[in-house]
């Protein structure tokens, strides 16, 4: 598995929302300042849904940012995620992750002690001309947000 840098383009994609198939260069193009992709295992669990809703309350977009959330869920349940914790930016289905390969989040990860393939909690912040500005991996579900914020906002 190859982890993206600093400085690297960051991988096009489009995915399938409530709303529709959304791709990068959506987000990007309705951002003033870049986008954020963050990929999570699992919608509706206690960490997913902790994570989620530190996005949705950091209100990004008054930075001049888009924020997306990806997982391998179905889409159906990525809306009833969106309209049970109100979220205000779109949340992605990849159920074949291919767009978690290309980022390098997906693969070998530990899970209780043991090694299991799956979903490595990452984020991304991808500025305007599509490069990629931070890469994280392997981040908490609790309190890796504030961090991405200050990191952006200062």
């Amino acid at each position: 598995m190859t982890q993206l840098q600093t400085g690297d383009r960051a991988p096009e994609f489009t995915v399938d929302t409530a709303e529709g198939p959304l791709s990068l260069r959506d987000l990007l193009d309705q951002s003033d300042k870049g986008v954020i992709v963050y990929f999570y295992p699992k919608a509706m669990t206690p960490g997913c849904t902790t994570e989620a809703c530190d996005f949705r309350d950091a209100n990004l977009s008054d930075a001049g940012y888009s924020v997306i959330g990806i997982s391998p869920d179905p889409v159906e349940a990525l809306e009833r995620f969106t309209q049970a914790e109100s979220m205000t930016f779109p949340l992605g289905s990849d159920p074949d992750h291919e767009v978690m390969e290309a980022y390098g989040a997906w693969g070998e990860k530990k899970n209780y002690g043991r090694v299991v393939v799956g979903v490595i909690r990452s984020t991304f912040v991808i500025d305007k001309d599509g490069t990629i500005v931070d890469a994280l991996y392997n981040v908490k579900a609790t309190g890796h947000v504030a961090r991405v914020t200050k990191n952006i906002i200062g």
